[in-house]
């Protein structure tokens, strides 16, 4: 399912510049809008909209350590909230590491090796640090590198991705991978979307790597799992925008599944929200909380794609991603974005 093949040259990467010059389609639930720009958003938004971001910070995760006098290559995987000085990691070479073992990033700098068992009978490693996390980000500020996903064909990291994979809403540290729709928004256009009096608030959710992987068993019902938060001010200001009947628009899928996390919990929204979040957001899901989404191109078989078709239904989203690879548009992180948006009731227009 969600199957589609695609032109490499149509994987971009690098971002537009400036960001907003990325085009952008613009789908209803009938009709369709293929000569938009992300600079146009805001004449697709109605006074009153409400925007909502997440302002997770993407950390330099991968990085050179050295085992035994033998350098490798190391990605950390976000630290759980409930477990600091913990971090699992994906690791060249892991039949090497044993448990108890260290491993050194800096003459000051080391970790120790936990591994673990799985659920699924699996082991895990896990880099046990004897300093707080926030010293943890310090350095990998210093020494890490940024976590360019594996289909941008590079030979090496360049000093601009520090920036280019970061969105202006990045605030609390924790991803492993960018919230890639926030990445087309720059500070123009934020001031063209106040002069809208379009509202924006932000949530957090600490992308994990798994995100983008494809789907494996088509009977899955839960995700990994990600840690997110709604704080209890924002969690009121959109239960006052849905009892006011204004609409909420997601700016990428982790905001969405957060939002929708938020909502079958057993917390009112106005408490706010924290915690881990499995949900998977599939056909049969009943948005509780968002009415549109803006989203990047997604990879073929993800959960991503999965939680894009839940608007309108699978074939509506696969006559959309052929339209976009026949209009060449540009596919995932770095690529070109949607904008899905409830058809206007009626009196009502854009």
């Amino acid at each position: 399912m969600f199957a589609f093949d695609l032109p490499p040259h149509l994987i971009a990467a690098a971002p537009c510049t400036p960001r907003d010059a990325a085009r952008m389609l613009v789908a209803m639930p009938d009709a369709v809008h293929l000569d938009q720009h992300v600079r146009d958003l805001p004449a697709w938004l109605q006074p009153g909209d409400l925007l909502v971001t997440n302002d997770s910070k993407v950390l330099p995760v991968r990085i050179w350590a050295t085992h035994n006098g033998v350098r490798m290559h190391m990605t950390l995987l976000a630290p759980q909230p409930q477990q600091p000085g913990r971090w699992g990691v994906l690791v060249q070479k892991a039949r090497r590491l044993k448990h108890g073992d260290r491993v050194e990033f800096a003459p000051d700098w080391h970790a120790t090796i936990d591994i673990e068992p799985t659920a699924t009978g699996r082991s895990e490693i896990i880099l046990r640090f004897d300093r707080p996390d926030t010293e943890v980000f310090a350095m990998l500020d210093e020494h890490g590198s940024m976590p360019i996903p594996p289909y941008i064909a590079r030979t090496h990291h360049r000093p601009q991705d520090r920036h280019d994979y970061q969105t202006i809403f990045a605030t609390h540290p924790g991803s492993v991978a960018a919230p890639t729709a926030g990445l087309h928004f720059t500070d123009a256009l934020l001031q063209q979307l106040n002069a809208r009096a379009v509202d924006r608030v932000s949530v957090t959710l600490h992308v994990g790597l798994g995100t983008f992987a494809p789907l494996r068993d088509p009977e899955q019902t839960r995700l990994h799992e990600e840690w997110c938060s709604i704080t209890p001010e924002v969690g009121a200001r959109i239960a006052a925008q849905r009892q006011a009947g204004k609409r909420v628009i997601a700016v990428g899928t982790t905001a969405a599944r957060t939002l929708e996390s938020a909502a079958r919990s057993a917390v009112p929204l106005e408490q706010g929200f924290r915690g881990m979040t499995d949900l998977f957001i599939r056909a049969g899901h009943r948005f509780a909380v968002v009415d549109g989404l803006m989203t990047n191109f997604h990879l073929p078989e993800s959960s991503l794609l999965h939680l894009v078709g839940t608007f309108w239904g699978e074939q509506r989203i696969q006559e959309l991603y052929a339209q976009a690879i026949l209009h060449e548009f540009r596919f995932y992180s770095f690529g070109d974005a949607m904008l899905l948006l409830p058809q206007p009731r009626a009196g009502e227009s854009l």
